[in-house]
């Protein structure tokens, strides 16, 4: 609809503002922007890092196979600002908590590879047989600057910890990293990601079971959507529009001259451009972007700006309250089609009953490019699947009746991998030979001052899921009816802060109010929120900073200042209805 019926490139997705630095920074180095395994390789783990992601919370399907594995003996080193419960709980304890400052992930990601480096802890058989780079990496790598001494007064972390903690993952066995929006979320996301591939790369930890680079996802078929080219410069398949052969072969199928430059509009972009007037139209699918993307208060003004704004959702959300024109969605429980998740796997999406609306999401997409005078048809959502076989390399074996037959496959799914792909790079990287690649740390723009002494960071609650538009509907409210903002005991009591007190939070570009839980498991000078709920917008505070090689926002750093503006009138009841919902509900 976009590319042949809009006539540009203007298409992006909600995969940008959180895992846009994975599809840059795999790439980069692996040759493809897919996590290494699947889901129960986990199993044969020995040692597994955990880096700015919280499973538990947000992943917890994923989580429970972790916590089996950690339970049978496996080592667990979390790299985290926030002590997340896997740092102990019951039966789970890690061996290392790394609490590092938010925004020096890669000076803690150089300075692992640096002890690996610099004590001779790298699989020489792997670097030389699949790998290039290595030796001008290995020089920048060993530098003294990367060391976990030097970097500590950035980091925060004890040098004598990082050093016990690199050792570990690479000696204790099948190291396997795991990585959130923790991760991404930041103006150095990509650098951090290709750190990560780095450090498994010269340790060998790569191409089979209990090993990787693992991205845990931040929505269900935010992967699929990536994998389908909903980005300004790729078709299906990661695949480069300026690519004369490929976009030859949608040429001929779609039966119009694509645009050949990648110079379409990303999201952010998209706003900047609506708020100078010179982008008019958009059309949102499936996405809060009101709620969900950073700065608030520009990307009301964006909207505000268009002259036509199109919204096809489930539910009136914050971005639907501003619509020209609403379309209708459906449930996962009325679409018939494919998911494909974290783990690159395709699975089957069957109906079990009509949209109650009368048509699927993608009949409705045709129709709009039909009334602006492009010919797009398909007889049955199955015929969507035998395009995306036919034209794109990496699903070639793909098709409804496959997945009917078989069940679930993980891409690359072709000829030479009928049966699909649980591991990547098991014989040989996608580009060959693996590539090292330099990763400077550059400190974030965003800095704390007098007048925006602390740091805010966000998250997750198990409870409720993304921005809640669905799961503040349901009975969940009862374990999370607001956003809470938690701070150290030291930086509420400068600031006469209590437990369940209503404080304001301000940064740079807003202001928000929601009420406080002091808790020791943030650090000094550093906040935290959850972002379910648009009364307290977290994103209103949060600014336009974002990843050098992708625009993924930088939620996970904000300069902030917290003062108090009401106090609660009995300072426990907000924390214990929090924790101990059942009790409070009866």
């Amino acid at each position: 609809m976009v590319r042949a019926a809009f006539g540009n490139n203007n298409v992006d997705t909600c995969a940008r503002v959180c895992h846009s630095p994975t599809g840059y920074g795999l790439s980069q180095t692996f040759g493809t922007s897919a996590g290494t395994q699947d889901f129960k390789s986990v199993a044969k783990s020995d040692v597994i890092v955990v880096i700015g992601a919280n499973p538990t919370d947000g992943h917890p399907v994923f989580a429970s196979r972790m916590k089996r594995r950690l339970r049978e003996g496996a080592k667990l080193v979390v790299i985290d600002p926030r002590r997340i419960d896997l740092v102990r709980s019951p039966h789970v304890e890690a061996s290392y908590h790394l609490q590092l400052a938010p925004g020096t992930n890669v000076a803690v990601v150089n300075a692992f590879a640096h002890v690996v480096v610099t004590e001779g802890l790298v699989d020489s058989d792997f670097v030389a047989e699949r790998c290039e780079g290595y030796e001008q990496w290995a020089e920048f790598i060993a530098r003294p600057e990367h060391s976990p001494e030097a970097v500590e007064e950035i980091t925060g972390v004890p040098a004598s910890e990082l050093r016990e903690a690199a050792r570990l993952y690479a000696t204790g066995g099948n190291g396997a990293i795991y990585y959130g929006l923790g991760v991404t979320e930041h103006s150095q996301g990509s650098t951090m990601v290709m750190g990560m591939a780095n450090l498994a790369m010269a340790t060998g930890n790569i191409g089979r079971d209990g090993v990787g680079i693992n991205p845990l996802r931040g929505q269900n078929n935010v992967q699929g959507s990536c994998d389908m080219g909903s980005f300004p410069h790729e078709f299906p398949g990661y695949r480069h529009v300026s690519d004369d052969t490929v976009r030859g072969v949608y040429e001929t199928l779609w039966g119009r001259a694509l645009e050949a430059e990648p110079g379409g509009l990303r999201i952010p972009n998209m706003f900047d451009a609506a708020v100078d007037g010179s982008f008019k139209a958009l059309f949102v699918q499936g996405e809060d972007i009101a709620q969900s993307d950073p700065n608030t208060k520009h990307v009301t003004a964006a909207l505000k700006s268009l002259d036509l704004l199109v919204v096809q959702d489930l539910f009136i959300n914050e971005t639907a309250k501003l619509a020209h024109v609403l379309l209708p969605g459906t449930s996962f429980l009325e679409k018939d089609g494919t998911f494909i998740n974290a783990e690159r796997r395709i699975n089957r999406v069957r109906p079990i009953m009509a949209p109650r609306t009368g048509k699927h999401e993608w009949e409705i997409v045709c129709e709009i490019a039909q009334a602006m005078g492009y010919p797009m048809t398909y007889d049955h959502s199955s015929e969507i699947m035998d395009e995306i076989a036919i034209t794109t390399p990496t699903f070639s074996g793909v098709s409804f009746k496959m997945l009917d037959e078989k069940g679930s496959v993980q891409w690359p799914c072709n000829a030479n991998a009928p049966q699909g792909t649980p591991i990547m790079h098991v014989d040989g990287f996608v580009r060959g030979k693996g590539r090292f690649v330099e990763t400077d740390y550059i400190p974030t723009s965003e800095r704390s001052t007098r007048r925006f002494p602390l740091i805010l960071t966000t998250g997750r609650i198990l409870s409720q899921y993304n921005v809640g538009a669905q799961t503040r509907r349901t009975a969940n409210v009862a374990w999370h009816p607001e956003d809470l903002l938690e701070l150290h005991p030291h930086d509420a009591e400068v600031r006469g802060i209590k437990d369940g007190d209503e404080v304001a939070l301000a940064s740079r570009v807003g202001e928000t109010h929601l009420h406080a839980r002091i808790d020791d498991r943030m650090p000094v000078g550093v906040v935290y929120t959850t972002f379910h709920h648009p009364v307290t917008g977290a994103n209103v505070v949060t600014t336009d900073n974002s990843d050098w090689a992708t625009n993924c926002p930088e939620y996970k750093v904000t300069a902030v200042q917290v003062r108090l503006k009401k106090a609660a009138e009995r300072h426990e009841s907000s924390v214990a209805s929090e924790r101990l919902p059942a009790l409070a509900q009866d």
